[in-house]
């Protein structure tokens, strides 16, 4: 039986690779994204995979997403909640406008897309669900994300009341916790600390590899494959569980 996986903010870094990534393996792929012609030009670059608009912090729009994939490409078989975003500000700056941004984004729109893929799933008692966490849910020794880590903080605690409650059911919930990513996000991220503690890009980055024991920025294709792991016959029996990929920039 053919696998078929949803995968929001699947346009770009991260998202893209684990598409690009499943495709490779063998999965239909259904690449969603709030940027729609990103997610088809990706779609068409990938074998039998197919492309749909998605904002997930509408809880009707991921609903509906779910319900066109059902429809028109075939029973759902796995889905991977990785949409997110970041913006940089001291704690004592972040306002409302910005808190409600990431919150409704990095976890309200998870919960209810990874809900609604989930209610798919009980129907056939069977799943898996990766939720994209970050090194971030597991440690508040970050600068000027507060309001980030909040965020992933609370995916590693859906992550575990959803696997809880669902294994009876049939559906494995896990999720992944990436560190430094070399991604268009992080070049943001670098520019905006490097002018919040008043250096340079070039040296934020440096101070980034120097924190990772393995020595380099991790890549897209470092959390993908271990996605397309928790996807597979050979993760059957992990659940519930905060997978970090890091390169021991943290350990725990």
């Amino acid at each position: 039986m053919t696998s078929i996986v949803g995968v929001t903010g699947g346009a770009s870094g991260i998202g893209a690779a684990i598409c690009t990534e499943l495709a490779a393996r063998g999965h239909t792929v259904v690449v969603t994204d709030m940027n729609e012609e990103g997610a088809r030009a990706l779609a068409a670059r990938l074998p039998g995979a197919q492309a749909r608009a998605l904002d997930v912090a509408s809880a009707a729009a991921c609903r509906e997403a779910v319900a066109a994939i059902e429809r028109d490409v075939g029973p759902l078989t796995a889905w991977v909640s990785n949409a997110g975003v970041s913006r940089m500000a001291p704690f004592l700056d972040i306002d409302e406008d910005q808190y409600d941004f990431t919150l409704d984004v990095n976890l309200r729109g998870l919960f209810f897309a990874s809900q609604a893929a989930a209610r798919a799933m009980v129907t056939r008692k069977a799943g898996c669900i990766v939720n994209i966490a970050s090194m971030a849910g597991k440690q508040g020794r970050v600068p000027f994300l507060a309001d980030y880590v909040a965020s992933k903080f609370g995916v590693v605690g859906l992550t575990q009341a959803m696997a809880f409650e669902l294994a009876p059911l049939g559906i494995r919930v896990n999720s992944v916790c990436p560190g430094f990513v070399a991604t268009d996000m992080q070049v943001r991220e670098l520019e905006w600390e490097a002018r919040l503690r008043g250096t340079d890009p070039a040296s934020v980055k440096c101070q980034w590899i120097a924190d990772t024991p393995m020595g380099r920025l991790e890549q897209p294709q470092d959390v993908a494959r271990v996605v397309a792991f928790l996807l597979s016959a050979d993760a059957g029996f992990v659940t519930g569980e905060s997978i970090a990929v890091n390169g021991g920039a943290f350990m725990d």
